[in-house]
């Protein structure tokens, strides 16, 4: 199997499009469950504070394999031919095969742009360890941004793995073929440490300047995160493109849509493209704009 895929690339590059599907499934699974898992625990852990009953709670199992997925409108549960990704949606025409209640077209284009990018990413790190690593960060940023854009939170059960699994990473550098990703161990430990410290500097300069939080704490791991993985070396880059991308959209969203200029808008997913973008092209965009500098 190792000879077939470094033989012929496309082979690898196809078989993991179609892995990529089913992970895009599982996704959608984190996207909407970890959040309510999460809420479950905090009001637990509030209800065992204050020391009264956990009201309200509801009963059973909870986590991302019990209970079985389920239509959400009659609750009928969901069979394995009918979970088959962006395939058996359209084969039921975006509606529950029981009720024919509709269904949110997120959950196909979820798994098509998590098997689009994937398979992207291996075609261009080509099979070995380096792109089996870069398809696990795209896998962890694509869950973490649709999340904060849905709640509005970054979660440690994602960012907190992902910067430990950085840092484990650059204990092998280095690794012939793969220096994109296996860094040496003090670009990688700079890189987590200013990659938080930036933003929480940030973050507490524009508070005592406006009395106001510009961002979360789950901003500040995720770039830790990413400065693991990258080095510090692309820290400045990934901090200008995500900041020039939330600049550009939060104005278009106040002067188009009428955007509440009050109301928070989520910068984890701007940090997330920005760090995908410096994993596959930084060294060429910083070559280039010091060239364009002289």
């Amino acid at each position: 199997m190792i000879e077939l895929f470094t033989h012929h690339p496309w082979i690898f590059v196809a078989t993991v499009f179609v892995v990529a599907l089913l992970v895009g499934s599982f996704l959608n699974v984190v996207i909407y469950r970890l959040p309510i898992m999460l809420e479950r625990e905090w009001r637990e852990q509030c209800a065992e504070f204050i020391g009264e009953p956990q009201a309200g709670l509801p009963e059973g199992r909870f986590d991302l394999v019990t209970p079985r997925s389920r239509c959400p409108a009659c609750g009928t549960m969901i069979t394995a031919l009918q979970n088959i990704p962006v395939l058996s949606y359209l084969l039921l025409g975006g509606k529950c095969a029981h009720c024919k209640a509709h269904i949110s077209v997120r959950y196909p284009i979820i798994e098509a742009l998590t098997a689009l990018l994937t398979a992207f990413v291996a075609w261009f790190f080509g099979f070995g360890w380096e792109a089996v690593a870069a398809i696990a960060l795209t896998w962890s940023l694509i869950a973490m941004t649709v999340i904060d854009l849905d709640k509005m939170i970054i979660p440690d059960s994602i960012s907190l793995p992902l910067l430990w699994a950085g840092l484990a990473l650059s204990l092998f550098h280095p690794v012939e073929g793969a220096e994109r990703l296996f860094i040496d161990p003090k670009s990688s430990i700079v890189g987590a440490l200013a990659g938080y410290l930036s933003l929480w500097s940030i973050y507490h300069l524009f508070r005592l300047l406006t009395g106001k939080e510009g961002m979360g704490y789950g901003d500040f791991k995720l770039l830790a995160a990413l400065g693991a993985w990258l080095g510090w070396q692309m820290l400045p880059l990934i901090i200008m493109l995500s900041a020039v991308v939330g600049a550009v959209v939060g104005v278009s969203m106040i002067v188009l849509v009428r955007h509440d200029r009050n109301i928070p808008i989520p910068f984890g997913p701007y940090l997330a493209a920005a760090g995908w973008i410096a994993l596959l092209y930084g060294p060429q965009i910083i070559a280039a704009y010091l060239d364009f500098m002289g």
